[in-house]
């Protein structure tokens, strides 16, 4: 077969199959039909890895956040009205054996990076149970499981205890963008400290495998350059971001206080700046922001000089990552991050240009404490999961362009 003919099968499986309600959920073949014949899809594009098992055809990812239409809604834009349909079939799932087969719970699932996280285990195969809050997540990132056997979503703030039978927990509940996390800094900071000790309690309980998601702000404004995971940081404590900053420090120290103490199985992944579809539009990030404001024909709005320094990762290099460190045994930080460095200025030209705007770029004081580099030393991923970063900026700033375009479209932003 050649890769024209198993591409061919992919986008037919998707295309093809839509049912008369309007929902395009439905596909001829299963992932499992397509995973037997790997050797055949060898040059399929595809996410994850094989050593854990997590290999996904991009296709299938696609069709749930990039979708020909959407599939669970009308949207008339004269009314302004949308009328939801109701799902009938859910995309594919590999079927795992029992020992295989685990229960997942996921916090703050329902957010950018969460709901990512989500759609690939249960492509997978996983039982995946999901806790949010909805601060910052929408129901919408994950509309296209509920009601699926193996999906439970269960509306709850993780500052509050709760119980449940799991083998592994993804610790991701925290508003991550500055105008979130600063909206309310006592709250950032007890979902930082209390969420986590709930759920390290819990995984004490249970036995479950715990990974927090870290962040590089834990080095804060840096003076080592690139940041390794033995750099200790340079954070001010009192300032406007330590409420993150600091409650993400304090994170790591319960984590390892349990591991020391109780022998607690734990994970820790250091995250550097992420993009991709279903962020936030009003997040206050670098990416979400540039492209709203290309898309609007407004000014483009840089922090100070420009000159300061990011790197930025897709979505789907994140998740490998995240993934490859649980199923790893290894217990010390990882650095998941994208070591190419752009400068505030370049990003803002290079977005600019992907939406082909004619905006203008106007600058703005820069704010308290922002970091004037940020990159991360990627060695013990690479070394330790075998990780690292395999989408190139420009593609996944154009999906991700594309992403936000169809939600103006949908009447889903504004």
């Amino acid at each position: 077969m050649s890769d024209q003919s198993s591409s061919k099968i992919i986008s037919e499986t998707i295309s093809n199959t839509s049912n008369e309600s309007g929902n395009n959920f439905g596909f001829i073949e299963s992932v499992t039909d397509i995973n037997n014949r790997k050797d055949n899809l060898i040059k399929t594009e595809t996410v994850g890895h094989a050593s854990v098992k997590s290999i996904v055809p991009l296709e299938l990812l696609r069709h749930i956040y990039l979708p020909q239409k959407p599939h669970d809604r009308i949207f008339d834009p004269t009314t302004r009205t949308i009328s939801y349909l109701q799902p009938r079939s859910y995309l594919p799932v590999n079927s795992l054996i029992q020992g295989e087969k685990k229960r997942i719970l996921v916090t703050g699932g329902a957010g950018f990076v969460g709901s990512h996280l989500v759609d690939r285990l249960m492509l997978i195969g996983h039982e995946v149970i999901v806790l949010d809050n909805f601060f910052t997540g929408r129901k919408n990132n994950l509309a296209h499981w509920i009601g699926h056997p193996n999906f439970e979503l269960i509306r709850h703030d993780v500052v509050d205890p709760f119980l449940i039978e799991v083998d592994q927990i993804y610790h991701l509940a925290c508003p991550a963008s500055p105008p979130h996390y600063q909206y309310n800094p006592i709250k950032t900071v007890k979902t930082s400290v209390m969420g986590t000790i709930n759920m390290l309690g819990l995984a004490k309980r249970v036995k479950a495998r715990f990974l927090l998601t870290s962040t590089s702000e834990v080095y804060g404004d840096p003076e080592e350059h690139p940041q390794a995971e033995t750099y200790w940081g340079h954070v001010n404590p009192i300032g406007p971001r330590a409420c993150y900053d600091e409650g993400k420090r304090v994170a790591e120290t319960l984590t390892y206080a349990y591991m020391h103490q109780d022998s607690v199985d734990v994970r820790v992944a250091r995250i550097f700046n992420t993009f991709g579809p279903r962020m936030n539009e009003n997040d206050g990030r670098v990416v979400s922001n540039f492209i709203m404001q290309a898309l609007k024909g407004e000014e483009l709005t840089i922090y100070g000089d420009g000159l300061q320094t990011r790197s930025f990762q897709y979505v789907h290099d994140l998740v490998d990552g995240l993934i490859l460190l649980m199923n790893k045994d290894y217990m010390e930080p990882i650095n998941l991050g994208n070591p190419d460095e752009y400068t505030i200025r370049e990003f803002a030209e290079l977005i600019r240009n992907e939406v082909n705007s004619s905006s203008k770029i106007k600058t703005l004081p820069a704010p308290t404490d922002d970091p004037k580099k940020r990159r991360p030393d990627i060695l013990r991923a690479e070394q330790i999961l075998g990780w690292k970063p395999r989408w190139p900026v420009k593609q996944g700033i154009g999906e991700t362009v594309k992403y936000f375009k169809r939600q103006m479209e949908a009447g889903l932003i504004g």
